[in-house]
C-alpha cells in the first residue's frame, strides 16, 4: 500500500484552496493501493490558510504566526493513520507520493522560510516521520520512479 498526497489527486486542500492534480498520481493510483493523506487537514488547519514554510524546526505562516504545532499534529494524525490502514488491510507501506516542497509533504528540498520561492534542503515534517520510519518518499517531480513503482507487481 502506497501513502498518496490528497492534493495530487485533486481534493482542494492545498493552502489556497485548490489542488496539485497530477495525471501521473491519479493513473499510479488506478493501479495501486493506496491511502490518502492531507497532513495540514488533518492538523485542522484551514482552508484556504495563509501559505507556510519550515524556517529550520518551526513551521511559519506568511504572517510570522508559528504553526508548528498543527503541522505535528496532522503529521502524527497521519502517520497512525496510514500505519492503522497498513495494519487492518494487512498489506506494507510500500512508499509514499507527496507533495515537492510542502512544509509537510516535501522531501529533499522544501521552501526556505522566506517565502520568495526559494528551496532548501530538507524535508516536510510529515516526510521526515515517513523517513525515519524507512518508508520511501518520492514527490510527483519524481516521474522515472512513479514509472518503477508502477511497473512492480
Amino acid at each position: 500500500m502506497y501513502i498518496v498526497s490528497s492534493c495530487l489527486l485533486g481534493h482542494n486542500c492545498k493552502y489556497n484552496g485548490g489542488n496539485n492534480l497530477n495525471e501521473q498520481v491519479v493513473a499510479f493510483c488506478q493501479k495501486k493501493k493506496y491511502i490518502l493523506v492531507c497532513p495540514e487537514s488533518a492538523g485542522n488547519l484551514p482552508c484556504p490558510r495563509l501559505p507556510a514554510e519550515r524556517q529550520g524546526a518551526r513551521v511559519v505562516d506568511r504572517e510570522g504566526e508559528d504553526v508548528t504545532e498543527a503541522f505535528e499534529k496532522g503529521a502524527e494524525i497521519s502517520m497512525k493513520t496510514c500505519l492503522m490502514a497498513a495494519r487492518l488491510k494487512e498489506e506494507p507501506l510500500e512508499g509514499a507520493i507527496l507533495k515537492a516542497n510542502s512544509p509537510s509533504c516535501g522531501y529533499g528540498m522544501i521552501y526556505d522560510g522566506t517565502f520568495t520561492g526559494a528551496l532548501t534542503e530538507g524535508d516536510g515534517i510529515f516526510a521526515e516521520k515517513l523517513r525515519s520510519r524507512n518508508i520511501p518518499v518520492i514527490s510527483e517531480k519524481d516521474r522515472e520512479e512513479i514509472q518503477a513503482w508502477m511497473a512492480e507487481e
